[in-house]
């Protein structure tokens, strides 16, 4: 056990420090961030390993470490696109909508058992995904009102309501946020072996079943992510007033 450990710390701080060689090389902007980053995700799952060990056989600790992932989630995903106040709400909300839904088909179909490891493990997932997906839509969505704002207020001038002066960048906004995902679902298995799969694998499930599961893990995560991308892009779609640096 030690010396799994120790060889665990010798690769990772050998892939940190290529990391920020490149990095500092290159003069890109924060260079210790991947470091940093490690660091924070090393202790978070230490602690997180030690509290699941006594909470995965209850239903209602189970809930509460799916709440706090979501509102972890929210506030992230939240301070990416503002200020915490301005886009909490809208980005809460999306998120709320995308994980519900998937969650009730998910569950209530049977495609996965609704046991508390099961739970954990797919909400876990899917939030974090929902989270990404939030960001990334939110973000697109406000560059491209600051690119098109001339297109924008055109369609405005005309008469046009706001939410329909906007509709094209809506699009553009999901299409792009939903990349990630399609690609990494049309490529699994031949170019990527998602975790999922790895994990229910060396956890004694037949490939077969593991690959059951892979497959609506992936087919929620796109849910999810789709209407969660929908939701916020069309929370943030009426716009009247010029951006000055990307926010409404």
């Amino acid at each position: 056990m030690t010396d799994s450990l120790l060889h665990t710390l010798v690769g990772v701080l050998l892939l940190v420090a290529v990391a920020m060689a490149v990095l500092l090389a290159t003069r890109a902007e924060a260079p210790w961030a991947p470091a940093v980053a490690i660091l924070r995700g090393a202790a978070q799952l230490a602690v997180i390993s030690l509290v699941l060990s006594g909470i995965i056989r209850s239903p209602v600790l189970i809930a509460v470490a799916l709440v706090v992932m979501f509102s972890v989630a929210v506030v992230t995903a939240a301070r990416r696109l503002g200020t915490l106040r301005e886009s909490a709400l809208p980005v809460g909300v999306s998120m709320a909508i995308g994980i519900v839904v998937t969650g009730a088909v998910v569950f209530g179909t049977g495609a996965i058992e609704l046991s508390p490891r099961y739970a954990l493990a797919v909400g876990g997932i899917v939030i974090g995904n929902a989270m990404t997906i939030a960001t990334i839509s939110g973000r697109r969505f406000r560059e491209l009102l600051v690119d098109q704002w001339d297109t924008v207020e055109g369609w405005l001038a005309l008469g046009a309501p706001p939410r329909r002066a906007t509709e094209t960048l809506v699009r553009r906004a999901v299409s792009a946020a939903l990349v990630p995902t399609v690609d990494q679902t049309k490529t699994t298995g031949l170019v990527t072996l998602p975790g999922a799969f790895v994990g229910a694998v060396f956890g004694g499930l037949s490939p077969l079943e593991a690959g059951r599961f892979q497959i609506v893990v992936l087919a929620a995560i796109a849910t999810a992510g789709a209407c969660t991308a929908v939701c916020l892009t069309r929370w943030l779609a009426p716009v009247t007033v010029r951006p000055t640096d990307g926010r409404r």
